[in-house]
């Protein structure tokens, strides 16, 4: 029997957040980023983004484009609390939830669902009551595997949600363009465009009629995506995923070269992938990593450790130009990559906190703001995770 898995993902959570703790916020544009000169959108709300606002985008851009938009520096020692929150409220119907980032997570539904005698009832519950008891918004996507649930919970925001089937990929999946599919990042969409490929059903039949060529292209990842496009591939939720300790793209060259111009520009995309990721994740990065494979498919990599760490594109990229201009023997390469490492919470500001200061935070500030909240639903909905756990009897 297939599983039934579900994605959950809050819908532009660190604005709802923000919202949430001011209500004189609600239906107005709100922008959480970096403030500063080369700063970044981490969320736009849905107001916000009727302006053309999204995530990764300039701060200087979201202002010109949004000049009436409230823009905050965002506080993510809330947002991590509110997380929390979020999926210890998901645990009160499966044990089996799988955190993917701060505000998504999976959740395998199977033993609950499957005695349902209407099962979309029950995720109509969950979706309001997660609105009425914390007052997040989120879309759920349903299916047999984690790529097919990710895919539906994109569909309808906010607040939808979406079945996919096996029997409905072709319906539902292949008219979508390619850069929707949940695993293919932009250089690699540019790529599969340039070949005339522009929808997932393009993909597919490419995959069916010329399998070696994309075979050799995609190398391990291949298989990834013909299970996935076909309905099949991963259905394990995992409780104990570990939490990223790096990030990394790279890039093929079509053709091998030694054109410093070409390869600096191509470090330029990948480092804003890199950098896009990051702030998908909330982290930062105190390690930059430059690898390089040449002709000979000889491997070698340079790493930079940073004393702060940064999250920005502009930082990444000048940090990647430096470390490939500063080893770049003058070899005609493969293939150039770009990873962050040694990964950090992404927090407002970098001092480290005494113990008194977090000791104020979690007994002053947290337990105010989930007071305020219970009292909101008239009754205990909101808690520390601890309590949640407890709670739970786990």
């Amino acid at each position: 029997m297939a599983k039934i898995i579900i994605h959950v993902d809050l819908n532009a959570f660190f604005a709802t957040a923000e919202q949430i703790r001011r209500p004189d916020y609600v239906g107005k544009p709100v922008i959480v980023g970096g403030l500063g000169p080369r700063g970044v959108v981490s969320t736009a709300s849905y107001e916000a983004r009727a302006y053309g606002v999204h995530s990764a985008m300039p701060i200087g851009e979201a202002r010109m484009l949004c000049p009436n938009g409230i823009f905050l520096p965002g506080d993510y020692r809330y947002y991590e609390m509110l997380s929390r929150s979020f999926f210890g409220y998901l645990k009160n119907y499966s044990s089996l939830v799988e955190a993917a980032s701060i505000d998504e997570g999976f959740v395998d539904m199977t033993s609950m669902l499957s005695k349902e005698k209407d099962p979309m009832a029950k995720l109509v519950q969950l979706q309001r009551g997660l609105l009425e008891q914390i007052g997040l918004k989120c879309s759920i996507g349903v299916g047999p595997t984690k790529f097919l649930a990710k895919m539906a919970s994109d569909m309808k925001k906010p607040m939808g949600i979406t079945v996919i089937r096996r029997k409905d990929v072709k319906k539902m999946l292949y008219p979508l363009p390619i850069d929707s599919f949940f695993g293919i990042g932009k250089k690699t969409a540019a790529y599969l465009r340039s070949k005339g490929i522009n929808t997932i059903g393009d993909f597919a039949n490419e995959i069916a009629t010329n399998e070696p060529e994309m075979q050799r292209y995609f190398g391990k990842r291949f298989d990834y995506y013909v299970e996935s496009i076909n309905g099949y591939g991963d259905d394990v939720v995992n409780p104990d995923r570990p939490d990223p300790k790096s990030l990394g793209h790279s890039q093929t060259f079509m053709t091998d070269t030694d054109d410093f111009s070409e390869i600096k520009t191509v470090i330029e995309s990948l480092s804003k992938e890199v950098s896009e990721g990051l702030v998908k994740e909330k982290k930062k990065c105190k390690r930059i990593v430059v690898n390089v494979k040449d002709s000979n498919f000889k491997v070698s990599s340079k790493s930079l450790n940073l004393d702060e760490p940064v999250y920005d594109a502009d930082d990444i990229i000048r940090l990647a130009k430096k470390l490939f201009a500063d080893y770049y023997s003058g070899k005609v390469i493969r293939l150039v990559g770009v990873t962050a490492g040694n990964l950090v919470p992404f927090k407002e500001r970098n001092a480290q906190l005494s113990l008194f200061d977090e000791e104020e935070y979690e007994e002053d500030e947290t337990q105010v703001l989930i007071d305020s909240l219970n009292r909101k639903a008239n009754k205990k909905v909101v808690m520390v995770a601890s309590e949640a756990l407890k709670n739970n009897g786990n």
